[in-house]
């Protein structure tokens, strides 16, 4: 086994990325006589991702590394600690600026095809885009209050959206027109997320006939992360419950995982993963720390989430580690998106991030 320690640094590694070593241990013991020497009791160190970017490997030489990964077998803890492979400080000359919201925009996504945007305001209105032009082809009004989150149905025909007003409404894009209200909390909603339901969870029957503008929500489930605590789960078609889940804070955002689990993220930093066929109690709550959940996202078998402290994490089943996404430096980091082999950060730094699937 080849020993690695520090040598030069990089300049164009100016990110920084948090460690988090156990005492008495041998990971501890490495980091701290190599990067801290002057060190020998803390819980915490702060590695910037400059110290990981070059190690002198004995006899192999120099290597030049994105990563770096420290366990703690004695406390069975292990993470991997990832660089990003490129920060955009700018936007790229080849932009569209989308101009036509009177407030701050809160969310946007892009449609199945990739040519056009979905956008929610403060000024309650929901917008698409063309992404080749910047046009704006369809404005979507009917909501009292800032537009929180969005879900597209199915390949884009139907849209949903949840608002501070409480309530998550179903649109038709074809027609502008909003085709119901799905639900009316009484209380902010600050996520939603639609998923394809298992056939064994019973979504219910609509107490009326859908209209023939409703395509693609048979046998789908709306999830809404409200501000009172409440998680609730209804039948996309039926808007008929399928459950309620109370946590401990306010919940931030949701998203599915398969046909019947599901995450919810809260304000104190819970991650919830529920079974809808039994949502009464958890299958784990995962807590990091008491800074807010803000971005949950699956991503292969497990999920990708982050967090107002700067927190940017991998968890998937068939890996004993978790992946840290470095460099955001304490600001919340509010979204996280994939696209292909890349995954993308933005942060309030004003950073876009940018961290290679490869280097997992």
């Amino acid at each position: 086994m080849l020993a690695l320690k520090p040598s030069s640094v990089d300049s164009k590694f100016s990110t920084t990325m948090q460690a988090y070593v156990f005492l008495r241990c041998f990971c501890t013991a490495w980091v701290l006589t190599s990067f801290f020497p002057s060190y020998s009791d803390v819980d915490t160190v702060l590695i910037t991702s400059n110290m990981i970017a070059n190690f002198c490997c004995e006899p192999a030489g120099w290597v030049q590394t994105k990563s770096i990964h420290i366990s703690c077998p004695k406390e069975s803890a292990s993470s991997k600690f990832l660089a990003p492979y490129t920060t955009f400080s700018r936007i790229h000359t080849k932009s569209r600026v989308l101009e036509g919201h009177v407030f701050d925009v809160n969310c946007c996504r892009f449609f199945p095809s990739g040519l056009v945007v979905l956008s929610g305001g403060m000024d309650a209105q929901l917008k698409i885009w063309s992404a080749e032009d910047a046009s704006c082809v369809v404005t979507f009004k009917g909501h009292k209050g800032g537009i929180l989150d969005t879900a597209i149905v199915d390949r884009g025909r139907n849209v949903v959206s949840g608002s501070r007003d409480g309530t998550a409404r179903l649109w038709d894009c074809g027609r502008s027109a909003c085709l119901g209200v799905l639900a009316d909390c009484g209380s902010s909603i600050n996520g939603v997320a639609v998923g394809a339901a298992d056939n064994s969870i019973n979504l219910g029957s609509p107490e009326q006939m859908p209209s023939e503008r409703e395509v693609g929500t048979e046998a789908k489930m709306l999830l809404l992360a409200r501000e009172d605590k409440k998680l609730q789960c209804l039948g996309l078609q039926s808007r008929q419950p399928v459950f309620l889940f109370i946590g401990s804070d306010a919940f931030n955002c949701c998203t599915f995982l398969s046909g019947f689990l599901l995450l919810a993220g809260t304000q104190d930093g819970n991650i919830y993963q529920l079974d809808v066929r039994s949502p009464g109690a958890p299958v784990q709550v995962i807590h990091r720390s008491g800074a807010p959940v803000l971005s949950l996202l699956s991503f292969r078998d497990g999920f990708i989430a982050s967090q107002g402290d700067g927190s940017c994490f991998i968890v998937q089943q068939d890996l004993d580690y978790v992946t840290e996404l470095t460099g955001a430096d304490c600001d919340p980091v509010y979204k996280v998106a994939t696209w292909e082999k890349q995954i993308y950060t933005c942060c309030r730094d004003g950073l876009v991030r940018r961290y290679q699937l490869s280097d997992l």
